[in-house]
């Protein structure tokens, strides 16, 4: 019998990546849009999946609109990649992107346990939720140190997973996300702005300079993909825990924007400057994954490694994938 999962937030980068995974598998996909109307679902389409997935209009705030979407598609499992993603957007809309996130993530949990089914639940965490990690990196009993307005809300909601699942027997879990990219990104995400601003001054569309934040913070960056791979392998584990999701190898900002502007045979430095007005109020030096648990109990580690993440995403810029009206 086929497995049937509902997909909250289909339409942003993981949730199209785990909507191509799924069906590939030969899983029913259900997934939801605040307005499945209007919303064109670019990323579905360019991966070639839009006509066999099953949408709807829900928004994950309003449990009883989300118990009435469970009673109807009667899924297996659900994921929750819905809400604001943006850290820095975050800064400048903090309570919408707190409201958002939680009330989401909140919304489903207590549907499904209202529905008293044996719903398994993958709640898409992140560890920004860490903070500033520093280069020894952190792991699922690292405490929270939120630095953002959206980190802030994704630690509450990852409590809020684990509380239900302590205290009402939920098969809820979250897979704590380290940075992870993809094509599917927006041009709001640095790594995107790197990417294609590198493009643009090597085509002579934009004299340039590039200008950016602080080169010197670190991350751990994976391929979307993988980490859409690890989503399903959390969901799906004998012992419903949390699981971070990393390479385990930090990177700065700095060498991500050489390895861009590399794959565009050219020199960062002659092209990037570094601006006061681009710094985020607060910032974590260093966040980096200790991937061991995801490793040691799922089988899971991440394939591809930065630079090579770079340069797919460049190769990408010069091929771009079509994505529909």
């Amino acid at each position: 019998m086929s497995r049937t999962a509902l997909v909250f937030g289909i339409s942003g980068q993981d949730g199209s990546l785990l909507a191509e995974q799924l069906v590939g598998e030969g899983t029913i996909v259900h997934g939801t849009s605040r307005n499945a109307d209007a919303n064109p679902f670019r990323n579905l389409v360019s991966l070639g999946v839009r006509d066999r997935v099953r949408l709807h209009t829900c928004c994950p705030e309003d449990s009883c609109a989300v118990r009435r979407l469970i009673e109807a598609t009667m899924p297996d499992e659900i994921y929750n990649l819905s809400a604001q993603s943006s850290v820095g957007q975050s800064f400048a809309q903090p309570r919408e992107t707190i409201d958002s996130i939680l009330a989401s993530t909140v919304g489903i949990l207590d549907a499904i346990r209202e529905t008293r089914a044996p719903i398994r639940f993958c709640n898409a965490g992140s560890g920004d939720c860490f903070g500033d990690t520093g280069l020894a990196g952190a792991d699922e009993t690292t405490p929270y140190r939120p630095r953002s307005p959206y980190a802030v809300a994704k630690a509450a909601a990852q409590w809020a997973v684990t509380t239900y699942r302590e205290n009402f027997g939920l098969l809820a879990v979250n897979a704590i996300l380290f940075n992870h990219e993809s094509p599917l990104r927006p041009d709001r995400f640095v790594t995107q702005k790197i990417v294609q601003g590198a493009a643009r001054i090597a085509s002579g569309e934009s004299p340039g300079p590039l200008q950016l934040g602080n080169l010197d913070v670190c991350r751990d960056w994976g391929w979307a993909p993988e980490y859409v791979e690890a989503l399903r392998l959390v969901a799906r584990a004998d012992e419903p825990e949390d699981v971070v999701v990393a390479t385990g190898r930090p990177a700065t900002l700095r060498e991500f924007a050489a390895a861009a502007f590399d794959a565009f045979g050219l020199d960062w430095q002659a092209h990037v400057v570094s601006t006061a007005a681009l710094m985020r109020p607060s910032d974590a030096a260093v966040s980096v994954g200790r991937p061991a648990r995801a490793r040691d109990k799922l089988g899971w580690f991440a394939r591809t490694k930065m630079p090579e993440l770079v340069h797919r995403l460049a190769e990408a810029v010069r091929r771009p994938v079509p994505t529909g009206p």
